[in-house]
């Protein structure tokens, strides 16, 4: 009996280190299968929200189209079809590389960087060692998406006169060289990063940035034929409200990846918290628009209250995970206000926008981004400061560089069409088709000549 206790306490160590390996193993295994499933929920959802942001592009297609003439639709929808694909591939080659430079996080005071063209796999580049919440791939092609969309911002307020080939031109330039590198001043740890400018998910680097771009357009190009005669204001109705509806909600839906995807993770909280804000937001800037439009109009106009809803999702998106419910309703009642009173001011100033682009993405986008340092977690007098900055910087380089690349392509190969084929529609002139079928658009022209 003795002899039998003595090798069990002897072998007891052994027993119990063997125990302890395997116990060690299996607790390895798990948090190693419970950091890949992680990493697999984080990239699944981030490739979610790139869905989402694409489907956007419908939306703009949608409400691009709805609200101008039926003889123009085609041409709306074939620069609305171009846009991501031009968005994409310029990103893909140059944007991508001047966007994410490498500048240093924290410490970078730089304007300028670029880390090399195209798209080359880094070194675990679809692990969680490039990014615990998506791969490399994941990275370009949701960044892409929002390229993409800040030059459709353009497209909108330009529309029913541009040349398509200018505007291709335009988007080319624009997209590949101009959005990337100021993008690069915050979301790629440059100047604006450093000093504490925030932007979450964009009301300046993509949607203001993408105002701007726009506001220079319709300044080379001029109003359309018709649009203001003798002083006075002709209002030229778009052709389909229901194509517009359908825009807006697309648009809605698809701003739950735009916003809730700059999480970055599938983090429950914040992305949840997100979409709230996101919705809320969204939904005061529609009461706001509503009440505004009715008390200067005395009449329910349902494309201000588009242009609120999206006035709202516009105000929210620098600030979304910063703010609280309240500051959510707030941002988005003074967003959806503001939209309207903007619509009357350009029309004043006879700045001819036949979407409401400006009032939506520049208007409220300027006002989204100063809103981080006025509500929410971040609001004090130098986080405004470093808002106004932001909004400034990035305002005037769009503005100017956007200006210069209309003036030039004006000089060379023209911006605008013809009296002629803007009066009857650039969908016979520049397609050779009309959107609907027995459509004879020269039947529309008599109201604008």
């Amino acid at each position: 009996m003795d002899n039998l206790v003595i090798q069990v306490l002897q072998a007891a160590p052994q027993v119990v280190a063997a125990a302890y390996q395997e116990t060690s193993a299996a607790v390895t295994e798990t948090v190693n299968t419970a950091a890949v499933t992680l990493f697999t929920v984080n990239n699944v959802w981030m490739m979610v929200a790139t869905a989402l942001v694409f489907i956007m592009h419908l939306g703009f297609a949608s409400l691009e189209s709805g609200l101008t003439r039926s003889k123009n639709t085609v041409n709306v929808l074939f620069k609305n079809t171009i846009t991501p694909a031009i968005g994409l591939l310029t990103y893909a080659f140059v944007g991508f590389g001047l966007m994410y430079p490498g500048f240093e996080n924290g410490v970078s005071m730089d304007v300028f960087g670029f880390s090399g063209f195209g798209l080359s796999l880094p070194e675990n580049g679809t692990t969680s060692e490039y990014n615990p919440g998506y791969t490399f791939w994941t990275d370009f092609l949701f960044q892409g998406m929002f390229a993409a969309t800040c030059a459709t911002i353009v497209s909108g307020a330009v529309a029913e006169r541009i040349k398509l080939e200018a505007y291709v031109v335009f988007t080319l330039v624009y997209v590949s060289l101009v959005y990337p590198i100021i993008g690069s001043w915050k979301w790629g740890y440059g100047w604006l990063n450093t000093i504490g400018f925030y932007d979450f998910a964009g009301s300046t680097l993509v949607h203001s940035v993408g105002g701007w771009g726009a506001l220079a357009g319709i300044l080379v190009l001029g109003p359309r034929v018709g649009k203001y005669i003798d002083g006075k204001i002709n209002p030229i109705p778009g052709h389909s409200m229901p194509l517009a509806v359908l825009g807006v909600f697309i648009l809605w839906l698809g701003w739950f990846g735009f916003n809730g995807g700059s999480v970055l993770s599938a983090d429950p909280g914040l992305t949840s918290l997100v979409l709230v804000t996101t919705s809320l937001a969204a939904s005061a800037g529609a009461i706001g628009a509503m009440l505004t439009s009715f008390f200067i109009f005395k009449k329910h106009d349902l494309s201000m209250v588009l242009n609120g809803v999206l006035g709202g999702l516009v105000g929210i998106t620098a600030g979304a995970d910063q703010m609280g419910v309240l500051d959510s309703v707030v941002i988005g009642l003074i967003s959806g206000m503001l939209v309207v009173f903007a619509v009357v001011m350009f029309d004043k100033a006879k700045i001819d926008d036949p979407v409401g682009a400006l009032s939506v993405h520049l208007v409220c986008g300027v006002f989204g981004t100063l809103a981080v340092g006025l509500f929410g977690a971040k609001a004090g007098v130098s986080q405004f400061i470093n808002q106004l900055i932001g909004v400034g910087a990035a305002g005037a380089a769009s503005f100017v560089c956007a200006f210069g690349i209309f003036y030039a392509i004006n000089k060379t190969m023209g911006v605008r069409v013809t009296k002629q084929e803007e009066v009857e529609g650039l969908d016979v002139f520049e397609h050779g088709m009309a959107a609907y079928s027995g459509t004879n658009v020269t039947n529309e022209v008599v109201a604008v000549q």
